[in-house]
């Protein structure tokens, strides 16, 4: 019998809300039990460093360097993260004895071309700060070894999907502020980006509403989608790539709408989510028997009816209405991953991010 670890997961997206926690308790391979989860949202003058951070972050020279408004927003992740898992444990009532803590950092540029991938957190000072081993730096070395770095978390739903034990194959859909799949087949396991996911629309609802998303999709059902735009922005050659393939949250930033109107623009960039999402579909396998959306995507009722539409006859449904945690999963992902890196086994896979062989990865640093 394997031994069972139990694994605090971190995780920030690129959508900048703020920090998921999760528990796991799990051998690497498969999971023995959920846990209790948690989010620290970040504050609107931490989310404001984090956007100054994006945009400095461009002209990085190597991964290890960290000016000016980097490193303070280094502290502020770090920071952000310590008070996460403090006010966790607690609330939580969690008895010391976790064993590690999967810290995913927060994720200011992805180049892979270029070899670079960089996600700010100081998790030696986090390792100190919270007295629990920190293991980080969970893409560098599939980055180093010539993959795409992204995504990470298939092998974490490739065991969720498999204690469905229903048909496959399946495709599990996390639509972040970037949208990926991972498709399972028994042991068959791909995974790649499909293009935007909440990005472009979380930054028109705060452009032209003030709003950080369209809670519920509600401001895309006023309005009228733009087809010939989402036809035209599906022409991107990203697109026609076969798996595995990687975005960076700016890589359609460039896209300028033709339209003034805060709800026709709200329904064309979530058509376009939803189109970039099915076109993934001609270049698996075999047709996806069910599609399982999580990430916050998942709340986005114009989206999910979109994706009925476009999927069908395949079934599409939450990751919540299956019982798992929606919110969580990412979390939870490098909790599982950090426990998969301490017992050396993958992370990573040539049909997951392109690397040429299975690597596994993540540092670990101790308090």
């Amino acid at each position: 019998m394997a031994t069972m670890m139990t694994a605090i997961g971190l995780m920030s997206g690129t959508s900048l809300d703020g920090v998921d926690v999760a528990l796991i308790e799990t051998d690497g391979r498969r999971v023995k039990s959920f846990g209790p989860t948690g989010y620290r949202p970040y504050s609107d003058a931490e989310r404001r460093l984090l956007r100054q951070a994006l945009t400095e972050a461009i002209h990085l020279p190597r991964r290890d360097v960290r000016p000016g408004i980097l490193r303070e927003a280094e502290h502020a992740v770090t920071v952000a993260h310590a008070e996460a898992v403090a006010t966790f444990t607690a609330q939580n009532r969690i008895p010391r004895g976790i064993d590690i803590v999967g810290f995913h950092g927060q994720t200011v540029l992805h180049r892979p071309a270029q070899k670079m991938t960089v996600q700010i957190g100081d998790a030696a000072a986090l390792a100190k700060a919270i007295h629990i081993p920190v293991m980080h730096d969970f893409r560098a070395a599939d980055v180093e070894a010539g993959g795409q770095g992204a995504p990470f978390v298939p092998v974490y739903h490739r065991a969720l999907a498999q204690s469905l034990e229903r048909e496959g194959p399946i495709v599990v859909v996390n639509i972040g502020g970037v949208s990926n799949i991972t498709y399972i087949d028994g042991d068959i396991l791909i995974a790649c980006d499909t293009g935007p996911g909440n990005a472009l629309l979380d930054d028109l609802m705060l452009r032209t509403l003030r709003q950080p998303y369209d809670c519920e999709g509600r401001t895309a059902a006023k309005g009228a989608v733009d087809v010939a735009w989402v036809v035209q922005a599906m022409q991107h050659p990203f697109f026609a790539l076969p798996p595995p393939k990687s975005l960076d949250r700016n890589d359609f930033a460039s896209l300028k709408l033709n339209t003034t109107s805060p709800a026709d623009g709200a329904a064309t960039l979530t058509a376009f989510t939803a189109a970039a999402i099915a076109q993934v579909e001609p270049l698996l396998p075999k047709q996806p028997k069910s599609w399982i959306i999580c990430g916050g995507g998942a709340r986005n009722l114009t989206l999910l009816n979109m994706l009925h539409e476009r999927l069908a006859p395949a079934t599409v449904e939450t990751a919540e209405g299956l019982g798992w945690s929606g919110d969580a999963i990412e979390a939870q992902a490098f909790g599982f991953l950090a426990a998969r890196g301490m017992k050396g086994l993958p992370l990573s896979y040539p049909a997951t991010t392109g690397v040429p062989i299975p690597m596994t990865g993540g540092v670990i640093a101790r308090p």
